[in-house]
């Protein structure tokens, strides 16, 4: 034990004119009650201590700080009740105050040690902070004492350079005032707890009681006993898991650092290096990661300088399989027979190594290294003092592997588009290889997102005859327009008649009487509009200028005119209404079956919303290389094809009464029984079909919505049918069967059609079966 008086109080202190007395009185109090309340064998011990107190009459009165050390016996006597006793001195942290100032007189070497050798004292904290504290300190003992209320204490933690390692260290200081009896002189002020509260909340501070309870009304006795606590580990920990990554290099690279930083300082070490080293994953496969922090010790050993990747990942792979940790204090004496590796750390000029698997939530997120250079060593004790940090590094390796994911994503975003899961797997793949020669600063690589020898199926679900509707509806709207404007002329011809206006007149009648014809080209829809749009409103434009009660009849002409929900515009309205009605049914129905598609085998489904619903799907081995892929895949998508043809076309149908303007769909199908070949085309963001013979196969589908039976003008797209397209008859192999077996079940109708259709532009030979869908009678 040492003894030695250190006054921290200073000036400011001082200046509050503080009484503050030390007295063994309140410890003897404590005894008291300790040797009544006491029932194990302690209780002789605190008896013991007691009579000795009491034998000294004077220890119960003030003492001057200068005569403390006359009662010496009494302050082992007070270490050895407040101790542990199974703990040896040495390491204990303790030490007497007088009460409530900062003025240290007796305690274990240790605390002197710390106190005085590392300074963490009160001088080198800022007076504002120092001030805080003991405001603090102070306040909530006088309000525990006196007023029975106990405000919520902040926690400080006091950090100084350990000169032996060149570490940061951290520890508390916890004052004990069980020993400080606290009376006022004179009259207790009242407070109002439940305001003083609020305030201390709001963050007002201790010093806003200084006004109300100013400290020289108060008169404190006893001692102070505090005790240091080493918080170092807990500290460090508590910096890992508040570390924050962003996708900024430098501020990444920092927040490594302090993870680094926060590892030596748990292992109190700082000659000892650290390197993380996460495994990430691209479609299942380990690939290279890169350099996220520490030495990169790590990545040069298992990085693209010393590995392939098919090597990487083979290694990766039985690690995870098997993944244990490696621990020698001299790699340089360990047998490279057994542990070839090694070399490369042995060449770096490492001495101790010790590498463990890194885990988060059970499964394996990367690598650990721990290591020393030249002659410095460490043993397995400090090794384990890494435990207690696992989680924590789990979950930082987890947060890089997330934020390597979502790089790779982004990449897709930026220069894919939003892909497809069943395909995704080859876009992570390119996106990987983009980001690696980015990060190593290499040349741009060409990655193709291609796949080869897939089956196609194409379908289309076209609305009847939806150009003439449209145009039904263009012609309605247009003569009720007319007819508006007619009306609206006549009105101002009462009211400023003139040759100009009966010409205007004259011109709409004409329009008027092309528009019961029923028939309107493109250029002529073009003309009327123009007259409308240019003429009509340059001398509307006049009239109302020129003629201020014309006004009110021109504006509500322009109202109408300029409201889609009016006449105007109705006819047009109820076709869109019918005619996205079918198309999101439609697609809605595809969507959903897409979905129970791919849990059979992964295929690439893509569908296109014209007048009506087309779709691509291609399926195949390259499309999901880990699944066997088996003809019957093929076999069941194509019954699924014509099924949901027939289900479509009774969906449609079902929504007639639900249609502003009633519209009738056809189905159509093309077999194509020979694989092609598609690649995305990053330009449009789109796949094509791949190869001369391949795009052919695009052009037939281009060219057959309208085609004709033929030596007819009938179309082989009915209502209520469902028309099949073919080259060979071989192509219809796996169809006819499926055909059999829906019209056997009532799926549809017994007849069916073989048709030749007419020669296209660049196509000839095409045949068709045409069978009718069966419906459910009313």
């Amino acid at each position: 034990m040492k003894k030695q008086v250190i006054d921290y109080s200073g000036d400011a202190w001082r200046a509050q004119e503080l009484t503050c007395i030390l007295s063994f009185q309140p410890f003897l109090n404590w005894l008291k009650k300790r040797v009544a309340e006491e029932s194990s064998v302690k209780v002789h011990f605190y008896r013991m201590v007691l009579e000795r107190l009491e034998a000294c009459p004077a220890a119960q009165g003030d003492i001057p700080v200068e005569n403390i050390y006359d009662y010496e016996e009494l302050l082992e006597w007070m270490y050895a009740c407040l101790t542990p006793a199974a703990e040896p001195e040495q390491d204990i942290m303790w030490g007497l105050w007088t009460p409530v100032l900062p003025i240290m007189f007796y305690g274990t070497d240790i605390f002197y040690e710390l106190i005085q050798s590392y300074k963490i004292d009160l001088r080198h904290r800022t007076p504002e902070d120092f001030r805080r504290e003991q405001l603090q300190m102070v306040y909530s003992f006088i309000l525990k004492k006196l007023y029975q209320f106990s405000p919520r204490q902040n926690e400080y933690a006091h950090a100084y350079l350990n000169p032996a390692t060149d570490l940061l260290q951290y520890y508390t200081i916890d004052i004990n005032a069980d020993f400080i009896d606290v009376t006022p002189i004179g009259p207790l002020p009242e407070l109002d707890l439940q305001k003083l509260s609020n305030l201390l909340q709001e963050g007002a501070g201790y010093e806003a009681l200084e006004n109300i309870l100013p400290l020289h009304l108060f008169r404190f006795r006893g001692i102070s006993v505090s005790t240091i606590t080493d918080i170092t580990a807990h500290h460090a920990l508590d910096n890992l898991r508040q570390v924050r990554f962003t996708r900024d290099p430098g501020e990444r690279e920092t927040a490594y650092q302090h993870v680094i930083r926060s590892l030596k300082t748990l292992v109190r070490n700082n000659k000892i290096q650290f390197d993380l080293f996460p495994l990430v994953l691209v479609n299942g496969r380990y690939v290279y990661g890169y350099e996220v922090g520490g030495t990169g010790i790590l990545y040069s050993v298992w990085g693209d300088r010393t590995l392939t990747p098919e090597e990487f990942e083979q290694q990766a792979a039985a690690y995870a399989a098997h993944p244990k940790s490696f621990f020698s204090p001299d790699v340089r004496k360990e047998s490279l027979e057994v542990d070839k590796w090694l070399i490369h750390f042995i060449n770096a000029g490492v001495c101790s190594l010790a590498t463990m698997p890194v885990f988060y939530a059970q499964k394996m997120v990367g690598t650990l290294c721990m290591y020393t250079l030249g002659e410095e060593t460490f043993d397995e004790q400090r090794f384990a003092l890494l435990e207690t940090a696992m989680p924590a590094i789990g979950q930082i390796l987890q947060v890089f592997i997330d934020e390597f994911n979502l790089e790779i994503e982004d990449i897709i975003r930026e220069k894919y588009t939003s892909v497809q899961p069943a395909v995704q797997w080859k876009f992570r793949e390119a996106a990987w290889q983009h980001l690696y020669h980015v990060k190593k600063q290499l040349p741009p690589a060409r990655y193709p997102i291609q796949f080869s020898e897939l089956y196609p199926l194409y379908g289309a679900v076209d609305i009847r005859n939806s150009s003439v509707e449209r145009n039904k509806a263009i012609i309605a709207d247009l003569g009720a327009h007319l007819q508006l404007l007619h009306n609206t002329l006549d009105n101002l011809q009462l009211l400023h008649p003139s040759m100009l206006m009966e010409q205007m007149r004259y011109t709409i009648q004409k329009w008027q009487q092309a528009l019961t014809q029923g028939i309107l080209s493109a250029t002529e829809e073009a003309s009327l509009n123009d007259f409308l749009a240019r003429e009509v409103s340059a001398w509307l434009d006049h009239l109302a200028e020129q003629h201020m009660e014309s006004r009110k009849a021109i504006e509500h002409y322009r109202q109408v005119i300029q409201d889609n929900e009016s006449v105007v515009f109705a006819n047009r309205r109820a076709l869109e209404t019918s005619m996205q009605l079918i198309t999101n049914r439609v697609s809605n129905y595809l969507d959903t079956e897409n979905a129970q598609l791919q849990q059979q085998y992964p295929c690439y489904f893509e569908k296109f919303r014209t007048d009506g619903v087309e779709y691509d799907c291609y399926i195949g081995q390259s499309i999901a290389p880990g699944k066997h892929f088996n003809h019957f895949h093929l076999k069941s998508l194509r019954l699924w094809q014509l099924s949901s043809m027939a289900a479509i076309a009774r969906l449609t149908r079902s929504l007639l009464a639900e249609m502003p303007v009633p519209l009738h769909t056809t189905q159509l199908i093309f077999v194509h029984d020979q694989t092609i070949d598609i690649s995305f085309r990053a330009d449009e963001r789109r796949f094509d079909v791949e190869g001369a013979y391949n795009i052919r196969y695009q052009v037939i589908k281009k060219r057959i919505d309208k085609v004709h039976i033929r030596h007819t003008r009938e179309r082989l797209t009915q209502p209520d049918t469902l028309a099949i397209i073919y080259f060979h008859r071989s192509d219809l192999d796996d169809y006819m069967p499926y055909l059999q077996y829906l019209q056997e079940t009532g799926v549809l109708m017994p007849n069916i059609e073989e048709l030749e259709l007419e020669d296209l532009q660049g196509v000839t030979g095409l045949r068709a079966l045409r069978v009718g869908i069966a419906f459910l009678k009313e």
